[in-house]
């Protein structure tokens, strides 16, 4: 199968607050992994750390067996990791299209029409909207778009922060259905996610994050069915 990501003992702090505290966890080819916990446990921080937007004290992180502890953000996209952050951040005054090309900042000029094409074939509702200006997409839609442009620079690794936030539940459905036909596709997903029962409905391997550290791992069913996880996250 081979290992993609490894996330050796990080400690990360917000000036004097330790928020995250010795995380360790892998990410393996072809899985879906995904961290869940409530807010502030340091799932987006841990996201953060990986795509070298904040630094971690000790430890070491690898992709593809290469580390990249020290690496600036800019390169760690073009070395094949590509996130979407929480809130999803498109540029709102441009075009469906011209924020796709945007996510292509990386890539060979050669490959961008296929990649295109290939975003347009997961999401074809931004090919019938892909003059439309974004910021007048649906938050669903923007979700769709926020995919798309991190698919446009060919990631080995695609990391999704909170896809669901803020989206009604048939949006939601629809939203963990193109995520398990990107990973069938051969994309290798690590998802941030608060609605758990969504997220380990998708995973193959789960990690339950609570305060800055991993209190729980698991396949995606054992922690389904966990007594714990579902006092604390499903409901149960």
């Amino acid at each position: 199968m081979g290992t993609v990501l490894t996330v050796k003992d990080i400690n990360v702090y917000y000036g004097a607050i330790h928020a995250i505290k010795g995380i360790s966890f892998d990410v393996n080819r072809g899985e879906i992994v995904t961290l869940i916990g409530a807010n502030g446990a340091g799932k987006s921080t841990t996201l953060h750390t990986i795509s070298g937007l904040l630094r971690s004290k000790t430890g070491d992180i690898e992709f593809l067996g290469s580390s990249i502890a020290h690496t600036p953000a800019h390169k760690i996209v073009s070395k094949g990791i590509s996130h979407v952050p929480e809130g999803r951040r498109i540029f709102q005054g441009m075009t469906v299209e011209e924020n796709l090309q945007m996510g292509a900042f990386t890539t060979k000029p050669d490959r961008i029409p296929r990649n295109l094409e290939y975003v347009y074939e997961q999401f074809p509702r931004l090919k019938e909207r892909n003059r439309q200006i974004a910021g007048t997409l649906s938050g669903g839609e923007q979700q769709m778009l926020a995919m798309g442009r991190a698919l446009m620079s060919d990631p080995r690794l695609l990391m999704l922060d909170e896809p669901s936030m803020g989206l009604a539940p048939i949006l939601v459905e629809q939203i963990f259905e193109i995520i398990k036909n990107l990973n069938k596709s051969g994309t290798t997903i690590l998802l941030v996610e608060q609605n758990a029962q969504m997220a380990l409905s998708v995973a193959d391997r789960a990690y339950v994050i609570e305060t800055g550290r991993i209190t729980l791992s698991g396949t995606g069913q054992e922690l389904a069915q966990s007594d714990e996880v579902r006092k604390a996250y499903l409901g149960g």
